[in-house]
């Protein structure tokens, strides 16, 4: 018997209603964290108990590790502190800052404040509409293929200047654009003008406003140089549980809640295989991660794909998007107090010409009392020898493979 016009229009209207229903139901039981972050057993969500350990106890060979907090399907699985540390204790992000301000960008893509990433940086900074960096586009800023000036130290002596963004304008172009990776530290300091050019607002306002006000990060420091610049190549303060909610954003597909705050397109983009490989950052196994617009890749193959967020002395926030598993490792850390940098005794630093020097004579001076981040007189994200890491890159590809391999 043939189904009558009326009756294949309700039965269409019907799938349609299932479908919904079925849709709002996955994102109703999306659970996403308040002040109060709940947590579960790893075993009811699938998880190993012993591969959980086996991840911590490598994380943990590493005596710089200060703390790792490991997500599943939103709820906090295992969360370990160093003695002395809780879960309100800072790290600081250092590059792992780049990922955060890089969401800003595509935020303001889905506003269209900023047309495309294909657009020319000129359109947002006038600077670069001469001297040959006419063609440079957000895109290529963004996956570190600008063609800018690249010096040994990557642009890390730009930490010790008073105005970071006078310093990364001024740095000209040695190679064509889009032809070569780079991980250029002025690529990243962009972001700010750019945003600021397009929005009117500074990066840690917006930061603030479109990003952490709807996550809930409500404890935290961006930094800004004496110049008032947001340090958008580095540099933001909070614990290893904020990081998270930024990883599990992500991993949500820009989604909180029932807040589509950073579009899906954009964070597939983000996480794509844009550089397979990538060169040495001068620790084991860093030349085996991708990269793709601030975000590093670990692992991209058939059994899972590692994301990951990548700071300084070893500050990372691991994303497996598919299994909707965060992990956020970060290293001892003692905040000096303050949101403005203020070097005082160090500020000769930026004269020494080389990173390491800087960070083995500041430290000789800490060492020797001669210089203190607890009176006020030195106010600047810090890290110590204690929180340099060593075993943790070492066993860097283990534990991208022991996250990989966590369910049961």
């Amino acid at each position: 018997m043939l189904l009558s016009y009326n009756s294949i229009i309700k039965e269409g209207h019907m799938r349609l209603i299932i479908i919904y229903l079925l849709t709002f139901s996955v994102f109703a039981n999306d659970y996403f964290p308040d002040d109060n972050w709940e947590t579960r057993d790893g075993s009811s969500l699938g998880l190993d108990e012993a591969k959980i350990d086996k991840l911590f106890k490598l994380t943990f060979e590493d005596s710089a590790t200060m703390s790792a907090v490991l997500i599943k399907d939103g709820y906090i699985v295992k969360e370990k502190h160093a003695k002395g540390f809780d879960k309100n204790s800072y790290g600081t992000s250092w590059s792992t800052a780049k990922s955060f301000y890089a969401a800003l960008i595509g935020i303001s893509l889905d506003k269209g404040e900023i047309q495309s990433l294909d657009e020319p940086v000129g359109n947002y900074i006038d600077s670069y509409n001469r001297d040959g960096k006419e063609d440079i586009t957000i895109r290529q800023i963004l996956n570190m293929t600008s063609g800018l000036e690249f010096p040994s130290h990557e642009h890390e002596m730009m930490f010790f200047e008073e105005n970071h963004l006078e310093y990364a304008l001024e740095v000209g172009v040695e190679s064509t654009p889009g032809e070569k990776f780079q991980y250029n530290n002025v690529n990243s300091m962009l972001m700010g003008e750019i945003l600021k050019s397009a929005t009117g607002k500074t990066a840690k306002e917006l930061i603030e406003e479109r990003i952490f006000s709807k996550i809930g990060i409500r404890d935290y420091t961006a930094w800004v140089d004496s110049a008032g610049n947001t340090l958008t190549y580095c540099c933001l303060d909070m614990s290893a549980r904020d990081y998270s909610k930024f990883g599990l954003l992500f991993s949500r597909d820009g989604r909180w809640n029932d807040n589509q705050i950073i579009s899906e397109d954009y964070v597939e983009e983000s996480l794509q295989l844009y550089w397979g490989k990538t060169p040495s950052m001068g620790w084991s196994h860093s030349d085996t991660r991708g990269y793709s617009l601030q975000w590093w890749i670990s692992k991209y193959d058939d059994d899972a794909k590692i994301y990951n967020t990548s700071g300084k002395f070893g500050q990372f926030v691991f994303i497996d998007k598919e299994r909707d598993i965060i992990f956020t490792r970060i290293t001892k850390y003692y905040p000096s107090g303050g949101e403005v940098q203020k070097f005082g005794a160090l500020s000769y630093l930026k004269f020494l010409g080389s990173v390491n020097a800087a960070i083995g004579v500041s430290r000789v001076l800490y060492n020797l009392g001669l210089i203190s981040f607890n009176d006020g007189s030195v106010q600047t994200p810090y890290t110590l020898e204690e929180g340099e890491s060593n075993e943790f890159y070492e066993n860097y590809v283990e534990i991208v493979e022991a996250m990989a391999d966590l369910e049961d």
